[in-house]
């Protein structure tokens, strides 16, 4: 009678694979696999790699700014003629420009002075474009306040003009409304101011019809200088 083989104790417990042993090399030397801690160490390196390259891009993106959707103009008062306001108020005369170019911050500002032909009412207006380079202007839009210059009349409660760019509010004095708008990393402002005349009577001015004429021009200045 055949006698079965003897078992060894570490044979009984060994798995299939581990029975089968490594594959053979050609010529007869055994392969050998990879240690586990290598594929982890690679894992790791990849891993390292794709967070440094999404940091470095996220880096780029923060030192280039927000995205503005509007052009910088060194001559705003052709851009923006004022014809609703000036149609409300009474005309305008010819514009003062001034502009200015920095490293975060890109304005440019045109000044005017109109009135009606034989009325003692005089008014100024002027506009501003301000285009934020390195920093969104959302978070402190509106958040500033009203920088009464003249003392002359209380400044009023705000405004907000729904439908107007990513947001728009009317603020200002009483005598002088300021339409201010926030969009595409730009702030743009248009400011009216009139004063009584040497009679010292109140001028007659529609302010309602005056705001409506702002927020068209306001339109107006934002598609002039949306980058087409």
């Amino acid at each position: 009678m055949i006698s079965e083989p003897e078992l060894d104790g570490n044979w009984a417990g060994a798995s299939p694979a581990e029975l089968a042993g490594p594959p053979a090399r050609p010529g007869g030397r055994e392969a050998r696999g990879r240690a586990p801690w290598l594929w982890a160490l690679g894992g790791a390196l990849l891993a390292s790699a794709v967070w440094a390259g999404v940091l470095v891009v996220q880096e780029r993106d923060a030192a280039a700014g927000p995205p503005l959707a509007y052009r910088h103009s060194e001559q705003l008062c052709g851009e923006v003629p004022l014809k609703a306001v000036g149609a409300a108020m009474g005309g305008l005369g010819v514009g003062m420009p001034s502009h200015g170019e920095g490293p975060a911050l890109d304005w440019s500002h045109c000044f005017s002075i109109g009135g009606k032909e034989g009325s003692p009412l005089t008014y100024d207006a002027q506009v501003m474009v301000e285009l934020h380079k390195k920093t969104d202007p959302e978070a402190e839009f509106g958040a500033g306040p009203d920088l009464n210059e003249h003392l002359r009349t209380p400044s009023v409660v705000p405004e907000q003009v729904p439908g107007l760019g990513e947001r728009a509010v009317f603020s200002g004095q009483e005598a002088g409304p300021r339409l201010q708008v926030l969009d595409g990393g730009a702030v743009f402002t248009i400011r009216i101011m009139w004063w009584s005349g040497q009679d010292g009577k109140e001028p007659d001015v529609d302010e309602t019809a005056l705001k409506a004429a702002m927020v068209e021009d306001m339109r107006a200045l934002m598609d002039r200088l949306r980058r087409k």
